[in-house]
């Protein structure tokens, strides 16, 4: 089956989802796939017994960095600062703010890789998937202003 599009209700105004059935009927339309999902409308994929949906990468970014929150905890201490993000194994320290910050965006680098690698299914690691998004979509500075709670 090709696309399937949905009506909204009389008067009300919705962008029509595009939905496909199989991975070759979203190969053959692929461009529509892209197309649908950098407009914001639900684009999905059946394949087998499960759905995968695409996402435009800047828009799943926006929504995950407002409801993934940083917890991000800094302290001062021994002429120095310290971050870190209780509940995940990781710290990072520096001479200054930005350099404990700075090392904390690597820490935060290095942990979405590791989690890729072999935590996505440890069971005290398996929750981290949308935190691990946010670091893969991020630029340095976009998680330096998230790490700092700087709304955007």
């Amino acid at each position: 089956m090709g696309v399937v599009c949905c009506a909204a209700p009389i008067g009300i105004l919705a962008m029509p989802a595009v939905h496909y059935d199989s991975s070759t009927a979203a190969r053959a339309n692929f461009k529509d796939l892209l197309d649908a999902a950098g407009k914001g409308q639900v684009a999905t994929v059946r394949r087998d017994s499960g759905t995968a949906a695409v996402l435009d990468a800047a828009r799943l970014r926006h929504f995950l960095a407002a409801v993934v929150p940083s917890r991000a905890k800094v302290v001062a201490e021994a002429g120095g600062w310290s971050v870190f993000i209780p509940g995940l194994p990781l710290a990072a320290d520096g001479a200054t703010l930005d350099d404990a910050v700075a090392d904390m965006i690597e820490a935060l680098r290095e942990y979405a890789q590791d989690w890729q690698d072999r935590l996505l299914n440890a069971p005290n690691h398996r929750e981290n998937w949308g935190l691990v998004q946010l670091v893969e979509l991020s630029t340095d500075d976009e998680l330096r202003t998230w790490l700092q709670g700087i709304p955007r």
